[in-house]
C-alpha cells in the first residue's frame, strides 16, 4: 500500500491512496515473461487468437494493446477481422476452424458486436478451455460453483489489485453497481467465495435499484462499472471506503490535442478526498484486464498440453 498525501485546507486533509494497476500489470508481466520461456524450452510457443468483428476505432485500439502486451512477454498472437456485416453462421464456422488449431491456445472474442451476430451463441462457441475471457457458460458456471476455471479478466484483475495492496476482501461489504456479464455478475460470484481473496457480503446494483446511494455509502470496498461518466460522487460514499473505478468514459476537453479526455464512472477529483484508496482512470482497473488475459492464455495452454504452470506463477494467484 502507499501513502496517503496530505493536502492544504481547512485542518489536515487526507486524500486516497492511489491505486497503480500499471505498477502492479508491470510486476505480474515479469513472471509470465518467465513462464513464457518455460513454455517454449518445452517447445511450446502459447498463442493466443482474437477476432474482430467491426470497424469500431475503440475496439481496434484494444485489441492492438492486447497484442502489443503479448508481444511484451513473448505470446504468439494473431488477429482475424471481419466486416462489420459478417454474419453469424460465418463467425461461428470461423470459431470452430480456431478450436480445432492445436496451435492455437486461447481465443479473444472482442465485444461488442454488430447486432446480427448473437452475442450469447458467439461466445458459446467458443470452446471452455480456449476461453480467455472466461465468459463460456461452462467457465461462469465453474466460477459460481467455487470450482477452479478461466476467470473473467475484468474480475480477476480487480481481485489481484485489492489483494496486492493489503486490502482483502474477506469479510468486508462489497457494493458492486453494473450487472454485466464482464464484470458485475463474474465478480459478484468470485468475491462470495468461500476463498483467499474473497469471502465477501456482496451486494449487486443495477439500473433497476431504487436509491442507489443508500447502498453506495454501506461500501467497504465500492466498484463501480456501470458506463456513465462522473456519477459517483463523494457524497455517495463512505469515509475511508476503497473505491475501484472500471469505467472509461470520453468527455470533451478542449485543452487536449485530441478534444476530448477518459475518465472514470467515479467523480476522481472529489471521491479522493473522501476514499481510503481509489484507482485513477486510466491506469487502474485496465492495465489489470490485459495482464489477467495474458495469464489466461498461459492457463489455457496449460489446459491443452504437458505443461503445467510453474509453482512460481500459481502461487501468485492461488492461495
Amino acid at each position: 500500500m502507499g501513502e496517503r498525501r496530505q493536502t492544504f485546507g481547512q485542518g489536515v486533509v487526507m486524500t486516497a491512496v492511489i491505486l497503480d494497476g500499471r505498477k502492479l500489470a508491470e510486476e505480474i508481466k515479469g513472471k509470465i515473461k518467465k513462464e513464457v520461456e518455460l513454455f517454449k524450452k518445452d517447445g511450446i510457443e502459447p498463442c493466443l487468437s482474437t477476432i474482430l468483428v467491426s470497424n469500431d476505432p475503440a475496439s481496434k485500439i484494444y485489441v492492438n494493446i492486447k497484442h502489443k502486451n503479448c508481444e511484451e512477454v513473448g505470446i504468439k498472437s494473431k488477429n482475424f477481422q471481419f466486416p462489420e456485416d459478417t454474419k453469424q453462421e460465418e463467425l461461428i464456422k470461423f470459431i470452430g476452424k480456431l478450436n480445432e488449431d492445436k496451435s492455437v491456445h486461447g481465443i479473444l472474442l472482442q465485444l461488442p458486436l454488430p447486432k446480427q451476430i448473437d452475442e450469447n451463441k458467439a461466445i458459446s462457441a467458443i470452446s471452455p478451455e480456449k476461453d480467455v475471457d472466461g465468459l463460456h457458460p461452462v467457465n461462469m458456471g465453474k466460477l459460481i460453483r467455487g470450482e477452479s476455471s478461466i476467470i473473467p479478466c475484468t474480475p480477476f484483475g480487480i481481485q489481484q489489485l485489492l489483494i496486492k495492496n493489503g486490502y482483502d476482501p474477506s469479510g468486508k461489504h462489497v457494493v458492486i453497481c453494473g450487472r454485466s456479464n464482464i464484470v458485475g455478475k463474474p465478480l459478484a460470484a468470485l468475491l462470495i467465495q468461500k476463498k483467499y481473496g474473497a469471502n465477501a457480503t456482496v451486494t449487486l446494483c443495477h439500473t433497476g435499484t431504487k436509491n442507489l446511494s443508500y447502498f453506495t455509502k454501506q461500501a467497504d470496498i465500492l466498484v463501480v462499472a456501470i458506463g456513465s461518466p462522473k456519477t459517483i460522487t463523494a457524497n455517495m460514499v463512505k469515509e475511508e471506503a476503497i473505491v475501484i473505478d472500471v469505467g472509461i468514459n470520453k468527455i470533451p476537453d478542449p485543452n487536449t490535442k485530441s478534444g476530448y479526455r477518459l475518465v472514470g464512472d467515479v467523480d476522481f477529483d472529489t471521491v479522493k478526498e473522501k476514499a481510503g484508496a481509489i484507482t485513477p482512470v486510466p491506469g487502474g482497473v485496465g492495465p489489470l484486464t490485459v495482464v489477467m488475459l495474458l495469464y489466461n492464455t498461459l492457463l489455457t495452454a496449460s489446459l491443452q498440453t504437458d505443461h503445467e504452470l510453474s509453482y512460481d506463477l500459481k502461487n501468485l494467484f492461488e492461495h
